[in-house]
């Protein structure tokens, strides 16, 4: 089976403070926008809106099925946030978005991420398969759904944050999970 490797480049403005960490994006195919989180039916963007807005159309772009890529990008400035993915090569085992069928052959060079963004203090898996790759490559604790704990990276310990998938494959209202997220932010 043939690999893919990430399409995006790391975003990591040098003022971030929280690193937001997926698998890996789904197929073309099923993005609205050329930026994380594309799928249309994910809710991470929903729930950001829902939580710093009351709003979870804020960043869907008006009579459209996609989300405002430049609108996104400005808030995750605006908020300090940092996103990429837990493998920058991946084997995709069936011809769908799911982490289940994901074979991660590359996993992401965390700490060299981390090295670009040195005000980061806290690193959030937004998944399982995410959260798997993390205790694996650094052989820690994984946290509790909604939770956190310290990770050690080199001589960096940032809070580790376990957080529930935004995939609609997730069994958790959209606004449980922007609940959820919320302990981010305060």
């Amino acid at each position: 089976m043939p690999t893919e490797l990430h399409p995006f480049s790391p975003f990591l403005p040098e003022v971030a403070r929280i690193l937001f960490l997926g698998s890996f994006p789904p197929q073309e195919k099923r993005w609205s926008m050329e930026f994380y989180y594309p799928n249309w039916t994910n809710d991470f963007w929903r729930a950001m809106g829902l939580l710093f807005y009351g709003d979870r159309e804020w960043f869907a772009v008006v009579g459209e099925r996609r989300f405002d890529v430049e609108k996104v990008k400005a808030f995750c400035r605006e908020q300090r946030l940092a996103l990429y993915d837990t493998a920058c090569e991946v084997r995709r085992l069936q011809d769908n978005a799911s982490d289940k069928f994901l074979e991660v052959v590359t996993p992401t060079d965390i700490p060299a991420l981390l090295e670009r963004i040195p005000l980061c203090n806290a690193l959030v898996t937004t998944g399982q398969k995410a959260t798997d790759v993390i205790v694996e490559t650094f052989g820690c604790a994984q946290p509790p759904m909604g939770g956190c704990t310290p990770l050690q990276i080199g001589t960096r310990t940032l809070s580790f944050w376990r957080m529930p998938s935004t995939s609609r494959a997730y069994p958790l209202p959209l606004e449980k999970k922007a609940e959820a997220y919320r302990a981010l932010f305060v």
